[in-house]
């Protein structure tokens, strides 16, 4: 599940920059800590590859469903682009 939201141009964060952030929420339903920080790298990763795409000042929350454990990175990042389609930037519909 992702939630974002894009702030108006004129908003900047208390360190003055608008480059986009994303936060991620693995809770235990997703499996032991191992697994939960396997699934943390693994969207981490596919985020930071996604970050230049984004419109500025954009917030965007990711919370992992129990499935994410059992997927790989290709697999997340895909997830991670269809929910985004809407804000990247130079996507199609």
């Amino acid at each position: 599940m992702v939630h974002a939201r894009v702030a108006d141009s004129t908003r900047t964060d208390a360190r003055g920059d608008d480059s986009p952030r994303v936060g991620l929420v693995v809770s235990k339903a997703v499996g032991n800590a191992v697994t939960r920080t396997r699934v943390k790298r693994r969207l981490r990763a596919q985020a930071a590859s996604l970050l230049p795409s984004l419109p500025a000042g954009t917030d965007v929350v990711v919370r992992a469903n129990p499935a994410a454990a059992d997927a790989d990175s290709h697999e997340l990042g895909e997830a991670l682009r269809h929910c985004l389609r809407g804000l990247l930037v130079g996507e199609g519909p």
